[in-house]
């Protein structure tokens, strides 16, 4: 089985952090940016150029190109944004897994520095913005977090539930894509490899990078074949 973990492509709140260096102003659900916007389309020309030939051959570096069985995405805006179009365009449906969602969760700090939990978007709003889009049943028009501020403990046993969830409802030669984002990728691989997860060990990954994950599901082996793949964009839209 293969996983194709996909980071969002640049956000409001990424542009907000990389021009202040704080998150201060911060919105709870951020759309893309114009940069972003960018980096989707060439995120979509890239897989649109490189489909797969029909070569079976050993190709840990898909120089052959890809070729996607399923697509998921998280319920965050920039993670439906990045995926939508790809999904369109490769005639894949595109579903909502709720566990994919950032750490923490939908929130903003108040004035007294707490963290917040918010609704985030009902129901209507997907289906009215992302028509096709499969999503969880337990999503409805109060929102799909309200709920408070994740705790960090809880964000690596969320982790563990999306790779269940992928052993238990994927073949071996399924060819995943994963809509995610840079903070839940290390919660991901601590799961994955069951390593602690701390300020000590950290992957950081470009927006609108590729990282491929290969489980063996007889043996649940796991390999690594790349991670941060970003040879796509051009050096002045890398954020």
């Amino acid at each position: 089985m293969q996983i194709y973990f996909i980071r969002h492509a640049q956000s409001e709140n990424n542009h907000l952090f990389d021009l202040n260096g704080n998150s201060k102003g911060r919105n709870e659900d951020p759309d893309l940016t114009s940069v972003g916007k960018k980096q989707a389309k060439l995120l979509l020309d890239y897989f649109l150029s490189h489909q797969n030939n029909g070569n079976n051959l050993k190709d840990d570096l898909n120089r052959n190109g890809f070729s996607f069985t399923h697509m998921y995405t998280s319920p965050m805006t920039r993670a439906i944004k990045t995926g939508w179009n790809i999904a369109l365009k490769l005639n894949l449906p595109l579903k909502v897994i709720m566990d994919l969602h950032e750490g923490g969760g939908i929130f903003l700090e108040n004035e007294e520095k707490q963290l917040i939990g918010l609704p985030g978007k009902p129901k209507s709003y997907f289906l009215k913005n992302f028509p096709g889009l499969i999503l969880d049943q337990d999503m409805d028009e109060n929102g799909w977090w309200n709920r408070p501020f994740e705790p960090y403990e809880n964000r690596k046993p969320r982790a563990k539930k999306v790779i269940q969830y992928l052993l238990e409802n994927h073949h071996e030669n399924d060819h995943i894509a994963l809509f995610s984002h840079a903070g839940f990728f290390n919660y991901f691989l601590s799961a994955l490899l069951n390593y602690d997860e701390s300020e000590f060990i950290r992957f950081n990954i470009n927006n609108a990078s590729i990282s491929r994950i290969d489980i063996e599901k007889s043996s649940f082996i796991s390999r690594i074949l790349y991670i941060n793949h970003i040879s796509f964009l051009p050096n002045t839209m890398i954020t």
